[in-house]
């Protein structure tokens, strides 16, 4: 006899305080009625996890996980799934400091929040002749942030601002994967200079220097570590990022000194700063395309690391 096909489905979590599921997994429905359904009682806390693991009909595992991606991770060999692969974009530098040479650079936060996630990290050199081949190989991906500006000109500015700083062949290679990954609705996430870069793709006008267009703004560019939190956001009700977030707002880090000044047709905003500063973007008609300002691969808040696994999620090949 040929052997069922093996199937899975995850349950995620459920917020008591808005009495709603976020259900996600390669197949989002429960399982068939069919004797093997379960469900687990709400407890006390703000958040309830539990994982359905049902292979030919058959219940494998139903138990409640503090760490539910950890325990996905360790069953993806019983349940034939392998881990998304997550591209990284890197930063690059003038030879100096490191190497007498140019040299590639990436914080080793940014690949422990996708492998804590359950994704697999991989690094993504500048080459944008290489975008469609990466893409190939790739189930989502994770455009980071930098000392660095996106070039005004993408976005039809005639004046660039003495403080922007360019980095063109990486804004080149990142301009290419990302709409390489639009055309293909790839999940996208994109961090601090990386949501302004998917900002600009998705037609959106940016803030060159924030003093300049901002009364009595923030202290954008904190002068604490960036492991600490320097001032709250606030979610817009009804986006997918307030959803993930799972409350109405959080403190955040926060390290630039541009930021997304606005948004075309389609595209929503997710999250302000009190100074009125746009925190953070989404299209909501994509599997996953998000972008926020401040840094969550310092996983500050449980929001933080919700960002990563949502992003995972969506990424499940």
């Amino acid at each position: 006899m040929q052997q069922k096909r093996k199937r899975f489905v995850y349950t995620l979590i459920y917020h008591d305080t808005t009495a709603s599921w976020h259900v996600a997994g390669t197949d989002a429905r429960p399982p068939a009625s069919n004797g093997s359904r379960r469900g687990c009682a709400l407890d006390s806390g703000n958040v309830l996890k539990f994982v359905f693991f049902q292979w030919s009909g058959r219940l494998l595992r139903c138990r409640r996980e503090a760490n539910l991606f950890r325990l996905i991770r360790s069953h993806s060999k019983l349940v034939g799934m392998r881990l998304p692969i997550i591209g990284i974009t890197l930063d690059s530098e003038p030879p100096g400091g490191y190497a007498a040479f140019p040299w590639y650079a990436l914080r080793q936060n940014y690949c422990d929040a996708i492998g804590a996630a359950g994704g697999l990290p991989v690094a993504l050199p500048h080459h944008p002749d290489l975008a469609e081949s990466y893409l190939d190989r790739l189930d989502g991906l994770l455009i980071t942030g930098g000392a660095f500006d996106v070039d005004p000109a993408l976005w039809g500015a005639r004046i660039r601002h003495p403080s922007v700083t360019l980095k063109s062949r990486r804004t080149d290679f990142e301009l290419a994967i990302v709409n390489g990954a639009l055309a293909r609705d790839l999940p996208l996430f994109g961090i601090c200079g990386g949501e302004q870069l998917l900002a600009v793709a998705l037609g959106c006008r940016l803030i060159q220097h924030i003093p300049d267009e901002i009364a009595a703004p923030l202290a954008h560019e904190q002068p604490n570590p960036r492991d600490e939190p320097s001032h709250a956001v606030t979610f817009v009700a009804g986006t997918r990022l307030a959803a993930i977030a799972g409350c109405s707002a959080i403190a955040v880090n926060s390290a630039h000194h541009q930021a997304v000044g606005s948004v075309p047709a389609g595209i929503a905003v997710n999250a302000r700063a009190d100074d009125g500063v746009i925190e953070g973007i989404e299209d909501s008609n994509r599997r996953f395309c998000l972008g926020v300002q401040w840094h969550p691969e310092f996983a500050i808040s449980p929001s933080d690391r919700a960002l990563f696994h949502a992003f995972i999620e969506a990424a499940h090949p």
